[in-house]
């Protein structure tokens, strides 16, 4: 069961800057289906032509779409085929130079597309908050939506702030795990790819023993965008902190025996969908405030 604390709310007031001379500014909305793989799921259209569903991945750069999907496009013209890194590995793929998407006000040309084997289930690919560089990005899981702004909205100042880490296109955000009688500080990848919880890295693995200290309660295999196949297994970790944000017994995920494969610890949809985030427009900081996902159960 899901438990949920949060401290010091006097520390919100000064976490936006002032709007004393504010102006009206322009704002898009975008509209999500949550999926019960707690994948953002958003209609677009490629070229003019087909209309595809996509999943707003906010650990991707790139527009990439499925193999299943591509058999019933007639718009993408595949230019050659290149080599795409992932968080399981390397993978050859198909790649389109140039594409137009249009998702709702927002029209993007020149757009590079790869090929890949996965991406959410019922998507036919993915995009990520790269196409909304130097904007705003709201996520509002309460109305499902994303408003993209020129800049912060002033209701920020109502939300919990913290430092974001923006390293070569991923967006990462300090927790501290509580395992045994010590407490990790350890930064994590916003992956609202990952459907679970939390992933641990390899090396917050054996540096906390994490696997002496934590009830095993499941063991799953994870395939990646292009089909590697990463075992992990599943405990219950009693306490996670983000700033002022306690999470109580929540569902983390780890592998053993492959040190130094899985590089990066990832806060993954079951996380982040208890938030209505915001996104800054320079990538430095996140701020997120509880919603009517708080205490939903995690998804088995």
């Amino acid at each position: 069961m899901w438990q949920y604390i949060l401290l010091s709310f006097g520390l919100f007031l000064s976490a936006c800057p002032t709007f004393a001379q504010q102006h009206t500014v322009k704002s898009d909305t975008i509209p999500f289906t949550l999926t019960v793989h707690n994948n953002l799921v958003i209609q677009g259209v490629l070229n003019n032509s087909d209309t595809v569903n996509l999943m707003f991945h906010t650990a991707a750069d790139a527009i990439t779409l499925i193999q299943d999907a591509t058999e019933n496009m007639s718009s993408i013209n595949w230019n050659a085929v290149d080599t795409v890194g992932s968080w399981g590995g390397q993978q050859a793929a198909r790649f389109s130079e140039s594409n137009t998407l249009q998702i709702g006000a927002f029209t993007w040309d020149s757009q590079p597309i790869w090929e890949n084997e996965y991406s959410g289930p019922t998507t036919d690919g993915k995009f990520g908050p790269n196409l909304f560089e130097n904007q705003v990005i709201e996520i509002n899981f309460d109305k499902k939506i994303i408003i993209i702004h020129e800049t912060l909205p002033q209701y920020c100042e109502t939300y919990e702030k913290l430092d974001l880490l923006f390293e070569n296109g991923f967006m990462f955000i300090v927790g501290k795990s509580q395992v045994g009688e010590e407490t990790f500080e350890n930064r994590f990848l916003i992956h609202s790819g990952y459907s679970g919880a939390i992933l641990y890295d390899d090396q917050f693995v054996e540096t906390s023993k994490i696997g002496d200290h934590l009830e095993i309660i499941s063991e799953n295999e994870l395939k990646d965008s292009y089909g590697n196949i990463l075992k992990t297994k599943k405990a219950i970790l009693p306490l996670f902190e983000l700033g002022n944000i306690s999470l109580l017994n929540i569902p983390v995920g780890f592998f053993e025996g492959a040190i130094g494969r899985q590089k990066m610890s990832v806060l993954g949809g079951d996380v982040l969908k208890r938030f209505n985030i915001i996104i800054d427009s320079d990538r430095t900081h996140i701020y997120l405030k509880e919603n009517t996902l708080i205490d939903l159960p995690d998804r088995q």
